[in-house]
């Protein structure tokens, strides 16, 4: 509780990252743990639900109550400029080379969807070989999440009806069918955001947290965690069956600092690509693009390396120069003293 930021938390954003640009350029085609880069989506997914469930619950016992209004300002300022630039140049970019090119007018069609974040609901990729922007889904789901959670904090004082809530959504993902539009957006939350949020609320309360030590707040914990999600991706596993694996992962990591990994996911590199990881899952798309254009030889590792490479840089300059200076007016609505948690930018 008296932890403002968890380092090894942006090492996890790290490689979440890392492993989404892996399956874009390399490794979407392949079997094995090598194939299951996509997963990458769901362990950010995880780390999600848990800091934002942190920092509301953190506000609720500090002020005695949860600001929506704050809360939506600071997330506003965080997600909406990057995403609608990237989209607007996405925008630009179809009509001045594909407007009339079936992926492109598939692109104008699905346009309302994403502007108003509900491309998981309504662009539907089964049978298509590109959808551009397609990966705004996950955005959209996330943008769900932010819409609905902090309300259900906010009027609810004990822990059982969040957590009811969390459950009735796994639920609902695990025994609905897909193929219907209203089950997919009553389960547009996706299951690791669930396990995310039940997890903070397990480590917020002494009771929880006791509970949980044995399993989460070990210095051996995260090696446990992630060699059990490792040996997981590489089988034939459902990715649902990972999902548990990935956010013991999350919760040791934060449950404890000096963790035998602590050192390599804090590390001050996987640190700062982590905390540019929203840039760069924005912009990876670009830097693949431009490398195989640039490079049209490159191997799998090679076209990898480049992207990764690539989209650093872009999201680099684009924090800097583009989100940073919104960040700095969202600090003015800090919600403790230190500022909000450093993790969560």
């Amino acid at each position: 509780m008296a932890t403002p930021y968890f380092g090894a938390l942006d090492g996890l954003r790290c490689l979440s990252i890392a492993a989404v640009i892996w399956h874009h350029a390399a490794g979407w085609h392949l079997a094995g743990l090598l194939g299951r880069g996509h997963d990458g989506v769901m362990l950010f997914f995880a780390i999600s639900g848990f800091l934002i469930t942190t920092l509301l619950l953190r506000e609720r016992d500090r002020t005695g109550r949860i600001r929506l209004g704050a809360f939506y300002r600071r997330r506003t300022l965080r997600i909406f400029p990057l995403y609608y630039a990237v989209l607007g140049l996405y925008l630009l970019l179809v009509l001045s080379l594909e407007r009339h090119a079936p992926a492109g007018e598939q692109f104008l069609h699905n346009l309302p969807s994403f502007l108003t974040y509900t491309s998981n609901w309504f662009v539907d990729a089964h049978g298509q070989t590109r959808v551009i922007f397609y990966f705004a889904w996950s955005l959209a789901t996330e943008e769900q999440f932010y819409l609905f959670w902090p309300s259900v904090l906010r009027w609810t004082r004990s822990w059982q009806v969040p957590a009811a809530v969390m459950v009735g959504l796994i639920v609902v993902q695990a025994l609905g069918d897909p193929s219907g539009l209203g089950t997919r957006i009553a389960g547009s939350i996706a299951t690791p955001i669930c396990l995310g949020c039940l997890g903070a609320q397990v480590l917020h309360h002494p009771r929880g947290f006791a509970w949980a030590a044995p399993f989460v707040a070990q210095r051996w914990s995260g090696v446990l965690w992630s060699s059990a999600l490792v040996a997981c991706l590489a089988s034939r596993a459902p990715d649902a069956a990972a999902f548990p694996f990935m956010t013991g992962w999350v919760l040791s990591s934060a449950a404890r600092a000096d963790g035998m990994l602590s050192s390599v996911l804090a590390h001050p590199i996987a640190r700062y690509v982590g905390s540019i990881s929203y840039g760069m899952y924005l912009l990876h798309m670009f830097a693949l693009n431009a490398v195989k254009r640039a490079w049209p030889g490159a191997g799998e590792f090679a076209a990898f390396a480049g992207t990764l490479a690539l989209s650093v840089a872009f999201a680099a300059l684009s924090h800097r120069f583009f989100e940073r200076p919104l960040m700095a007016w969202r600090g003015s609505t800090a919600l403790n003293g230190q500022g909000a948690l450093p993790a969560l930018r």
